[in-house]
């Protein structure tokens, strides 16, 4: 039976981590980190995760301030927003919460935040500054994932990783950071033929195709480690992974549950690139 990766307590760790580190750097410096989330409309799951990015904040001693905005507000609006908080020398961190209404294109918005300040990790130069192997702010979801392997002692030199899912949220961001650290990486996603002959070769095995339990047992292999980004609602309302969680942990080495598993960590994640920021510092911290 495979041994539970707790996201929510590494991510606990996390936070107290940096905690300690914002107290030092207001003690030093007199800078307080802060993150401003831009929040369009009325989804009820945005509204769920920007108030505990809010919570988070104030776990950590971050100042953080939110923007809320009606649904039929118009590009121009937003954009002018973002350009004041570049320019904005107590916001450290911006982030435009997705997804946006139709009527807003994404990538235009991402695109105008100054990349120093986005802390989710998506402006075509953060992106780039991975492909290169000079990150800045990295993704948080795919970040969340490398802690959670490192914080809980599972090598990643010389394994073999499939990644089932190539979005460019998780799967191909995820794809470079692991090369990056030494894994033969295969990336793949639903279309792919014979995906269980693939995911069977996998010493770590990365879920991320946002398909409700799409990975059975029979398609890993004995002792691999999983890790499942997926998070689907089924018609009953129950949350489930892209995992079918009681097959699988049944032949893995390591598992992480969903919910509590990658979850908590993008969150954890997001809070350590907005220190990053504050900090002036471009590495990850480790």
């Amino acid at each position: 039976m495979a041994i539970i990766i707790d996201g929510k307590k590494i991510a606990r760790d996390i936070r107290k981590e940096v905690k300690s580190k914002a107290v030092d750097l207001k003690t030093s410096s007199g800078i307080v980190p802060g993150l401003t989330v831009i929040l369009v409309g009325n989804n009820p799951a945005s509204e769920i995760y920007v108030q505990g990015k809010i919570s988070d904040c104030e776990e950590v001693d971050f100042f953080s301030r939110t923007e809320r905005l009606p649904g039929d507000t118009d590009e121009s609006k937003i954009a002018e927003i973002i350009q004041t908080l570049n320019y904005d020398d107590s916001i450290h961190g911006i982030l435009v919460q997705l997804p946006l209404p139709n009527h807003i294109n994404p990538n235009k918005m991402i695109e105008m935040i100054d990349p120093r300040k986005d802390v989710d990790g998506l402006h075509p130069y953060n992106v780039g500054r991975l492909f290169t192997g000079c990150p800045y702010h990295r993704s948080c979801t795919p970040a969340g994932c490398i802690e959670l392997l490192d914080r809980t002692g599972i090598e990643i030199t010389g394994k073999e990783v499939v990644i089932v899912g190539r979005s460019n949220l998780v799967g191909k961001p995820l794809a470079m950071m692991l090369l990056s650290r030494n894994a033969t990486v295969t990336l793949c996603h639903t279309k792919t033929k014979n995906l269980p002959e693939v995911t069977r070769r996998a010493d770590i095995l990365i879920a991320a195709a946002g398909k409700a339990e799409l990975i059975n047992g029979a398609m890993v292999k004995e002792g691999a480690v999983v890790i499942d980004v997926g998070m689907n609602r089924l018609a009953d309302r129950k949350l489930v992974g892209d995992v079918v969680y009681a097959e699988v942990a049944e032949k893995a080495s390591y598992i992480t549950p969903v919910p509590g598993g990658v979850g908590p960590m993008t969150r954890a994640m997001l809070l350590v690139n907005t220190l990053n920021a504050a900090m002036g510092i471009p590495e990850f911290m480790t």
